[in-house]
């Protein structure tokens, strides 16, 4: 079956996720590890040529679109930036509530920049760029800020996929993504099924560790419905403390481990969907 765009999200998020532990990848690794992935879908490119190309082409019409639009927000805002202080000068009082006006309806516009930029298209969770620009130091992969650092696995969503289909899949990552998100913290959706929840450095591993199974025993006492069949989901993860100036990839790794422990034993209780 020819793979189309959602599918080819799906199958290049796990071929990312497969590698970015290894400390190096080649071409050919990459590309081995892509096509086990989507044989595991039954999928197949009938031409790795177009389809490249017409993702390039897509790439950059929304970047040209994209900073078209950040070029037109700056241009207005140094223009009211302009305008306000001839108006202070001038003590022009009706000026200053036009510009201020004017200026509340860009920043509007500037917010919904940074959404396209840092938000997730699925879920609307924080994606990488934006963990990289808030929580690491420019040109590195170091923390600038402590905290500590969940990562959270869904378990068996491929069967889901599998039994449902992706558009089911797709729910059930919302889903997870809401529930996190009601534990008020910056949840990332780092890529297919794999979000990290980041808490601020007040809080304890052991609060994080409680929050965490709480909401999991909750979602797991959830039926979620699809057609005339139900299932259930749950999630595993692993709690890590991390300081300033650590290294994003050592933090993951051992985030990453004390995650597995916890899927051995939340698999013997939850055994399938």
């Amino acid at each position: 079956m020819d793979i189309n765009k959602k599918e080819l999200e799906i199958v290049s998020n796990e071929t990312k996720d497969s590698i970015y532990k290894l400390p190096i990848v080649t071409p050919s690794i990459y590309k081995s590890a892509f096509y086990e992935f989507l044989a595991n879908h039954n999928l197949e490119i009938k031409d790795e040529n177009e389809l490249s190309a017409e993702i390039i082409k897509m790439q950059c019409q929304d970047l040209t679109a994209l900073q078209t639009q950040t070029s037109k927000s700056a241009k207005k805002l140094s223009e009211n930036t302009n305008r306000a202080i001839d108006a202070i000068k001038a003590k022009d009082e009706n000026v200053l509530n036009e510009v201020l006006t004017q200026t509340k309806a860009l920043r509007q516009e500037i917010e919904k920049l940074k959404e396209s930029v840092y938000k997730d298209e699925l879920t609307h969770a924080h994606n990488r760029k934006w963990l990289h620009d808030e929580y690491l130091n420019d040109n590195e992969n170091t923390f600038n800020m402590d905290g500590v650092l969940a990562i959270i696995d869904l378990n068996f969503f491929k069967s889901i996929n599998d039994t449902f289909g992706h558009v089911i899949g797709d729910k059930v990552l919302v889903f997870i993504t809401n529930h996190l998100k009601s534990t008020r913290n910056d949840i990332i959706r780092y890529g297919g099924d794999e979000f990290i929840v980041l808490f601020p450095d007040y809080i304890l591993e052991s609060e994080a560790k409680k929050t965490l199974h709480e909401l999991r025993e909750k979602i797991i006492s959830k039926k979620l419905k699809s057609d005339s069949a139900k299932f259930r989901v749950s999630f595993s993860f692993g709690i890590v403390r991390f300081q300033k100036g650590d290294e994003l990839a050592e933090v993951l790794k051992h985030a990453d481990k004390s995650m597995y422990e916890d899927k051995v034993q939340i698999k013997k209780r939850v055994l399938g969907i």
